[in-house]
């Protein structure tokens, strides 16, 4: 069988480690000292071998996010939606208002939590494939005092759990932070000195 055979037979080609360098003071003859070995097929050691979920809402990830964010206010994050994990998704539902109106769906918050874990793994797999797209607002008028209504939107509770999820991963951002502008308030934004939550 020639090496080219031999190599699409198993879709797999020769992968052998050869030393750079001969050992030092090799008794046992130079050729063997350079025959070389089969690279490692196994997984290397993970940083964060820890697969568990958690209940806690600061993850360790998020935690690294949030100390990194602290070393160096200029630094951009570019990827962070790994940090939406089930377990994140599964803690803010129960951060949500038991009580809240439901939206344009009608599902309330009692309703969304039977069935809770398979919708939780459901929304994760759509989050993480670009597949989940928000639904409409219920939109509902209340009425002021001079006899106008004021439009308010009200987010179905599915909305609701990916919108507490993203403020979580950018509260590890910007918690701390002095430099956080509230958007929409004319010259460049108002400084926010603290945080409520």
């Amino acid at each position: 069988m020639s090496d080219e055979s031999f190599m699409h037979a198993a879709g797999e080609s020769h992968d052998c480690v050869v030393p750079a360098k001969a050992p030092n003071e090799d008794r046992q003859g130079l050729a063997e000292g350079l025959e070389g070995r089969r690279s490692i097929k196994e997984n290397t050691i993970e940083v964060n071998p820890s697969r568990t979920q958690s209940r806690e809402i600061g993850s360790r990830g998020l935690h690294g996010v949030r100390e990194a964010a602290r070393r160096d206010k200029e630094l951009r994050f570019t990827a962070l939606l790994h940090h939406v994990t089930e377990g994140l998704l599964r803690d803010s539902f129960y951060a949500l208002q038991r009580q809240a109106a439901p939206g344009v769906d009608r599902v309330t918050w009692q309703q969304y939590e039977q069935d809770l874990e398979a919708r939780i793994k459901d929304l994760h797999g759509r989050v993480h494939r670009g597949a989940y797209r928000a639904q409409s607002s219920r939109r509902i008028y209340i009425p002021k005092p001079d006899g106008r209504q004021r439009p308010l939107g009200i987010a179905a509770v599915e909305d609701k759990v990916v919108q507490q999820a993203v403020v979580t991963v950018l509260n590890a951002i910007y918690e701390g932070t002095s430099s956080v502008f509230r958007m929409g308030s004319g010259r460049g934004g108002v400084p926010m000195t603290h945080w409520t939550r």
